[in-house]
Parts: structure tokens; C-alpha cells; sequence
């Protein structure tokens, strides 16, 4: 393009052009979403789209796809759809193309902000520095697409009664990216997605809707797969029950998955409740799983990595008529006056491990770098091997079993949270190589299967000196909620400063019947340490 050829006033008309076809802002009000310029209540009809077949590589990336996406989107337009979800993007690759195709088409994002190497665990659960510069990287590439709803900052982390600890630390992270998003002048909304378990769902809708405001989720997605072909109803799918425990939620439900796969082919009767009067008032809305037929068996296409052919199912065309057939009824923001009421934040019980109160700290590079300059007894590098992370997680369970790991553990039941808890697994390992190496007087600083390093004058003589630092977000530091053992190395002696859809992780090696009381024993840290997938994310 030769841009020296065109008129000031032609660059003019084209950008006028280009900033025309930004979509519309949508914004929340109370339980609903908006339009923030025509304040038309926004209704998603929304698809999941994650193609997988043919895909070679180690992310997978459907919006760096341009062949994918000149091909979907020309279908999402004859579905009639006005959004997506994606599970999984590389923020590294350019993402213009797609975006812009989606916009163009009226198509809004929703994207999630874990990946499958960077997410909270729900067996072993943590959020620390590495996978939060992860998320605000991912933050940073999307945020200025006008087509950007909405973040999904976890999906179906809590699976059930054992995991619930989990919920605290997806909390955590939602806290702290919306400070983030905050801090950029930013005001996308951050939400959480369930998956319907009958045992802890109210407990999570609740908790993610209870307390500090700024801590809360901004909507709320349930993933269900019980209305099961047309001899299903509203009242027998349990969708009647569902959309009851949302009547009074203060902030917007949706549908984050729906579809199930029973019945095939499926013809979406649910879709007459969802934006009718049945659940209309409640939900904003759904997005069906999936667009691309794999494995699993829920597409209504067939498409493949860097092929333009697509192939559609009988799914296909009862989606495109069921969609066409929902005209939800809609308020005006100006005529809506939010009503409801905050969630109680459940207390902890048998079902729910966690204090609703309290939340693991906000990851803190530069405290966690001061730990690790008061050490005297280290590792010789930074990034440990396979080999060394399974030897350094045993030697750590051992460690741990002996003496108090409070500093680098948790127990989500009590509320409590180590100083140094938001450190990476490595870190961690030292403090409690460290910490051993205290206990025998400085005698040996060792791991059978690791190269460790003594330092005779390290940098920092106190570690309680770290706890001032300030953490990722710029807020000033302060100690944690658990009263733990600080550990120097200077002074020798420790001193006491006040679906098929499935999620690896391993048992924690010190649990209660009401807590997750994670010593980061044997298993914690072979897992996040021995292998190179130290964690695992699903779609």
C-alpha cells in the first residue's frame, strides 16, 4: 500500500472508518449485561471454539489462525452468533487479523486466562509470581481489541468436595487481575466458571459472590450438560433448579457450557428456556460446546488446522434454527433497577474447605527474590531438571515432615497462608533446603540428587526485612495471614516473625478432613517440580 499517495483527508475518512467499526462496549449493570451505548440488555448467544484437529504444535491458537478464522467466521455469521469462548491463545503471536474479522462480523471474545502449563491446580492449587506475569501477559496482548467482553479466570477448578480449597486461590487470582486491569485503566470483566456439581455448587456460587467487592467475580458461568434431548424439560433437566439459585445473585449468570451430547443428533430444546421466560430474567445468556466435532463428540462442524474445508453435522443446522427462534426479552439500563442481595460467604464444613474471609496473598516477585537472597544453603541454578525436581521434592517432603514448613504452606480451612506461599515451587524448595540446613547448625547443605551451594554472606540477613517488599501489583507489603518461621541464614536459628474433562494434580501429603494443610510434601513438589506439564488445564 502506498499510504504517501493518499490525501490527508482520505487517511482521515479511513480511519473514521476503521474506529466506526469498533464494536459497541458491553458493559455490567446489576445481574445484567448492556450495551454501554444504545443500553440494550446484551444476551449472548455465544459458541466455544478451540478447533484441536489437525493442530502441530505447543499452543494451540485458533485466532493466530487466518485460514481458521476466514473460514469459521463466515460460518459463525450463518449460525447467527454474537460470541465466542476461547480456552486457549500463544499472547506472543499477532492475533489483528482475526479480531478484526471477528469484529467485522459482530462477534465478541471471551477468553480465558489460564493456559495449560500456567492454571491453578485443583489437586495441588497455587498462585504465585510465574503464572501471574503469565495471565497479565495474555491481559496485555488482548486488551485492545474493542471485541474483548469479558476473562474467564478459571474453569472448573473445584470439582468437588476434596478440591474446594481450589476456590480460594482462583479467588486470589481473580482479586488481583482486576487490580491489575484496574491499574490499566482498564475495566473488562473478570468471571468464573463452574461445573454444576451438586455438592459444592452453592458454596462456590456464593463464595465467588461474597465479601470484598473488589475480590469478587464480576459474573458467574455455569458449564451443564443435563437437558438431554427432547424428552427432557425445564423442570426434569434440573435447569429449573439451576436458574433458582441465581434468582437473587447480584451479579450477571451465564451459561458457560451447554449441550449435551446424549442425544444425537442434538436439537438444542433448552435453548426455548434459556431465552424465554423460564430463565431470560436470570441468564444472560450461553455459549454452547462446542464449534469443531473432536473426540469428545459436541461439535456441529468438522475442521481442520490450516484447511478452509468445512464439513457440518445435523447439530449445524438445529443450533442455526434454534438461535434464530430465541428472542429474549429485554430491558433498557435505564429502565433496569438492579435488585438482590450480596451472598453470605459459607462457613467451613465438611463440604467446603476453605475461610471465606481470608485469601492467599498477592504474588510478590521482589519479596520472594529477597528470600532467596537471605539463604545460606541454595540451589546452584535457577531452573532445576526433571531429574533434580523429583529428588528436590523428596528431599522437601522429608523436610517438611520433620520440622514447620509454615512459611511456604497453607491451610485454606484455617485461613492460613505462609509468607513466602506466592513463590514459585523452586523457591519454595529452598526455603525448606534452607531451612533444614538450619536445623544441623550449617553442618551439610545438601540433596542427594540436586546441586546445592552454600553462600556465606548472603545478601539479606533478615528475611523478615522481605515481607515489606511490595507485591506484583504495586500495592506495599505486609505479612500474610499465617504466623509462620521465618528462617535466616545469618543467624543460624529460626525466628518467629508475627464431560471426560479432566484436571491432573497429585494428593496432598498432609491433609485433615476439613482443610487442605499443604506441607508441600513428597508429592506436591515432585509434581510441580520433576516434569515439564506441571500443570494441566482442560476444555
Amino acid at each position: 500500500m502506498k499510504l504517501s499517495l493518499l490525501s490527508a483527508a482520505s487517511v482521515g475518512v479511513l480511519c473514521a472508518a476503521m474506529s466506526a467499526a469498533a464494536l459497541d462496549a458491553i458493559t455490567i449493570k446489576g445481574s445484567k449485561f448492556f450495551n454501554s451505548k444504545t443500553g440494550e440488555q446484551f444476551f449472548f448467544k455465544g459458541m466455544a471454539y478451540q478447533p484441536r484437529t489437525g493442530f502441530k504444535g505447543e499452543t494451540m491458537d485458533p485466532l493466530a489462525d487466518t485460514v481458521g478464522c476466514k473460514r469459521d467466521i463466515e460460518v459463525f455469521k450463518d449460525l447467527g452468533i454474537n460470541s465466542i469462548r476461547v480456552y486457549e491463545v500463544d499472547y506472543t503471536k499477532n492475533h489483528d487479523t482475526c479480531m478484526k474479522l471477528l469484529e467485522d462480523a459482530g462477534i465478541y471474545l471471551v477468553l480465558d486466562m489460564p493456559s495449560p502449563k500456567y492454571s491453578i491446580n485443583r489437586e495441588q492449587p497455587y498462585w504465585d509470581h510465574d503464572m501471574m506475569s503469565h495471565w497479565t501477559a495474555k491481559v496485555d496482548a488482548f486488551s485492545k481489541y474493542t471485541n474483548l467482553l469479558a476473562w474467564i479466570a478459571g474453569n472448573e477448578v473445584a470439582n468437588d468436595i476434596k478440591t474446594t480449597p481450589s476456590a480460594a486461590f482462583v479467588k486470589a487470582a481473580i482479586r488481583d487481575m482486576k487490580a491489575y486491569l484496574k491499574k490499566k485503566g482498564l475495566s473488562t470483566p473478570v468471571g468464573y466458571a463452574d461445573n454444576d456439581d451438586m455438592h459444592i455448587r452453592m458454596n462456590l456460587i456464593n463464595y465467588f459472590n461474597c465479601g470484598d467487592k473488589d475480590s469478587r467475580a464480576d459474573f458467574y458461568g455455569v458449564n451443564i450438560y443435563r437437558w438431554c434431548g427432547d424428552k427432557s424439560d425445564f423442570k426434569t433437566s434440573g435447569y429449573e433448579d439451576v436458574t433458582k439459585n441465581m434468582t437473587d445473585y447480584t451479579i450477571p449468570s451465564v451459561l458457560t457450557e451447554y449441550g449435551c451430547n446424549l442425544v444425537r443428533p442434538r436439537t438444542f430444546p433448552e435453548l426455548k428456556s434459556l431465552y424465554g421466560s423460564d430463565m431470560g430474567n436470570t441468564f444472560s445468556g450461553g455459549i454452547m460446546y462446542e464449534y469443531s466435532e473432536e473426540d469428545n463428540k459436541y461439535g456441529v462442524v468438522k475442521v481442520t488446522y490450516g484447511d478452509s474445508k468445512v464439513e457440518k453435522n445435523d447439530d449445524y443446522e438445529n443450533l442455526k434454527k434454534a438461535l434464530k427462534e430465541a428472542k429474549p426479552k429485554t430491558i433498557k439500563s435505564a429502565d433496569y433497577k438492579p435488585s438482590g442481595k450480596d451472598s453470605v460467604c459459607p462457613k467451613p464444613s465438611d463440604t467446603w474447605h476453605v475461610k471465606s474471609e481470608v485469601l492467599p496473598p498477592t504474588p510478590s516477585s521482589a519479596r520472594c527474590k529477597c528470600m532467596m537472597d537471605s539463604l545460606g544453603c541454595t540451589f546452584k541454578n535457577e531452573n532445576l531438571s526433571a531429574d533434580e525436581g523429583k529428588a528436590v521434592g523428596e528431599a522437601v517432603g522429608h523436610i517438611c515432615g520433620q520440622t514447620s514448613c509454615s512459611e511456604i504452606s497453607y491451610d485454606t480451612a484455617k485461613g492460613n497462608y505462609g509468607n513466602f506461599v506466592a513463590c514459585d515451587p523452586t523457591q519454595r524448595s529452598a526455603w525448606a533446603v534452607n531451612k533444614n540446613y538450619l536445623n544441623q547448625n550449617k553442618a551439610k547443605c545438601e540433596v542427594k540428587g540436586a546441586d546445592t551451594k552454600t553462600v556465606s554472606s548472603p545478601k539479606q540477613g533478615d528475611q523478615a526485612v522481605c515481607l515489606k517488599e511490595k507485591d506484583d501489583i504495586g500495592n506495599i507489603g505486609s505479612p500474610s495471614s499465617n504466623t509462620g518461621d521465618s528462617n535466616s541464614s545469618g543467624g543460624g536459628s529460626s525466628k518467629t516473625d508475627g464431560s471426560d474433562k479432566e484436571e491432573s494434580g497429585s494428593d496432598s501429603g498432609s491433609t485433615s478432613k476439613n482443610s487442605s494443610s499443604t506441607m508441600l510434601s513428597v508429592q506436591p513438589l515432585a509434581t510441580l517440580l520433576a516434569s515439564a506439564v506441571a500443570l494441566f488445564y482442560y476444555f
